[in-house]
């Protein structure tokens, strides 16, 4: 939800909008941003990736990785001929709010944080106001562990739901003034 958050506060940066702007009739998904939305969504959670090699919250929750994210988007919008600024904040913006997040949730797990200034630091950072509960991956099958997470998911929903709907809004209008 962070993800497509942040994808869509970055679309209405200011500048032609005639190409991503869908009309009334069209379906929820193309009015949405079509397959940039959708993999900014996946951008988003991308982050999490390194819990399969075991290195969770260092370099891929980090500015370098933020930077590299830009970058790279920057090079497939140039590719596809699109608005490269533009598709390369859209992602950056959505990667980096997976960092966000893990910044202000809970962590009782040493080292506790993210190296969020890595590669201008390899310190450790974390807000400390818990404002996302944390979430178990060990024994993620018990009954405590997936009640533990669905209470996670469900606080998540209620912060950022309403945020995505007033973005929906906001943009819908903003991108309806192009037709």
């Amino acid at each position: 939800m962070a993800g497509v958050a942040a994808a869509w506060a970055a679309d209405l940066v200011p500048g032609r909008r005639a190409r991503r702007s869908a009309p009334r009739t069209a379906s929820w998904y193309s009015r949405a941003g079509n397959g940039l939305t959708a993999a900014c969504a996946l951008v988003g959670a991308a982050p999490d990736l390194d819990l399969v090699f075991h290195i969770h919250r260092t370099f891929t929750h980090s500015a370098g990785a933020v930077i590299f994210v830009g970058l790279c988007a920057a090079a497939l919008a140039a590719n596809a001929e699109r608005p490269i600024a533009r598709v390369a904040l859209m992602c950056a913006g959505a990667y980096g709010s997976h960092l966000l997040l893990d910044w202000l949730a809970a962590d009782s797990s040493s080292p506790f944080g993210l190296q969020v200034l890595w590669p201008f630091s390899d310190g450790w950072f974390i807000s400390g106001w818990n404002v996302f509960p944390q979430t178990a991956r060990r024994n993620f099958l018990t009954l405590a562990v997936v009640g533990q997470n669905l209470r996670a998911v469900a606080q998540e929903v209620a912060i950022l739901g309403p945020l995505l709907v007033g973005l929906w809004v906001v943009r819908a209008r903003a991108l309806a003034r192009t037709d």
